[in-house]
């Protein structure tokens, strides 16, 4: 049996007016996705440093619960440890239990801390509180005393409470921590307002 060997015109392939004409279309498609492309990943920066905040500031809250010790949340720019110096829109952060008298005993006072590190490049924190107490049933308190050279306050305001604002150049998008005095914390996006239909937004 003869097996008929096909013709190169049975073929069809692109011709170079079609390749170029192709590669043009994909590089003015990658052009078009770049911008969003790029506020994507300056968002998900945001949102790390955000989700990091969020995770500190429940590490000290649920601390204060569980030892029944007030229990301090600070931002710092130096290495998170103890009695590390409290910096307003810090890049770290530590949890530390607070003595409730001077010469008090106080057993591993140093909770733990964190550093947003690479991932905060180009991210500024704006905070109203550099430093917040959290007292044995987990509600913000006011302690004048703190010995990390800050004092603490109750969150004042309408409705009242501490917010620290997550941004970066890029983003579209700004991030908000909201810390009621009674305790509660949530994330939410400045761009919307708080409501049964958009449960994110901030109030």
């Amino acid at each position: 049996m003869l097996i008929e060997r096909p013709s190169l015109g049975d073929f069809s392939g692109f011709t170079l007016i079609e390749l170029l004409i192709t590669i043009s279309l994909i590089a003015i498609l990658a052009l078009l996705g770049m911008p969003s492309m790029s506020a994507a990943l300056n968002n998900a920066k945001v949102r790390s440093v955000a989700e990091s905040l969020q995770n500190g500031l429940r590490i000290a809250q649920n601390e204060a619960i569980r030892r029944s010790h007030q229990t301090a949340f600070v931002l710092t720019n130096a290495k998170p440890e103890e009695n590390a110096t409290a910096t307003a829109n810090g890049r770290n952060w530590y949890a530390q239990v607070l003595l409730l008298y001077p010469g008090e005993a106080v057993d591993d006072a140093y909770v733990q801390g964190g550093s947003f590190g690479n991932v905060a490049s180009g991210v500024t924190i704006t905070s109203q509180s550099t430093v917040i107490c959290f007292n044995s049933i987990g509600r913000v308190v006011a302690n004048t005393s703190t010995g990390l050279g800050v004092d603490c306050s109750v969150p004042g305001g309408v409705p009242p409470m501490a917010r620290y604002d997550v941004t970066k150049v890029g983003a579209d998008r700004t991030l908000r921590l909201e810390v009621t005095p009674s305790g509660k914390i949530r994330m939410c996006d400045t761009a919307r307002t708080v409501s049964t239909v958009q449960p994110d937004g901030c109030y």
